[in-house]
């Protein structure tokens, strides 16, 4: 359903429609806290230029947007939201996880999968 909500046709890698159809359920994308994307590069972009980009090392909050590289290769390819931050464990909330649903993830708050957080100013 959420990637018919943000207006595909068929079925597309969904992690990045799942946080904007969230952001949009909060009413976050009307007011200019999160970008409505598809691309997590887009968002990424859109957070550095909102001066709210923080770098991996970074102990992000409830509510920040996680960003992972799986492949190691410097290029972004998921994206979550941050439930909590606990004893050195990210835990996240994620959209086209593991069997294509959506899943509570937990990683080391050093883990080398994270390229990033969006920190929006809520």
């Amino acid at each position: 359903p959420y990637w018919r909500w943000y207006g595909f046709e068929e079925r597309i890698e969904w992690c990045a429609v799942f946080v904007s159809w969230v952001a949009n359920e909060l009413g976050y994308i009307e007011a200019n806290v999160i970008p409505k994307f598809s691309f997590c590069q887009n968002a990424i972009d859109w957070f550095k230029a909102m001066g709210e980009w923080k770098e991996p090392g970074f102990s992000p909050s409830s509510g920040d947007i996680i960003f992972f590289d799986w492949e190691g290769d410097g290029v972004v390819n998921h994206v979550g939201i941050v439930k909590e931050v606990k004893d050195g464990i990210i835990y996240t909330i994620e959209g086209n996880s593991t069997n294509d649903t959506c899943l509570e993830q937990s990683y080391s708050i050093d883990s080398s999968l994270i390229i990033g957080f969006g920190t929006p100013n809520y």
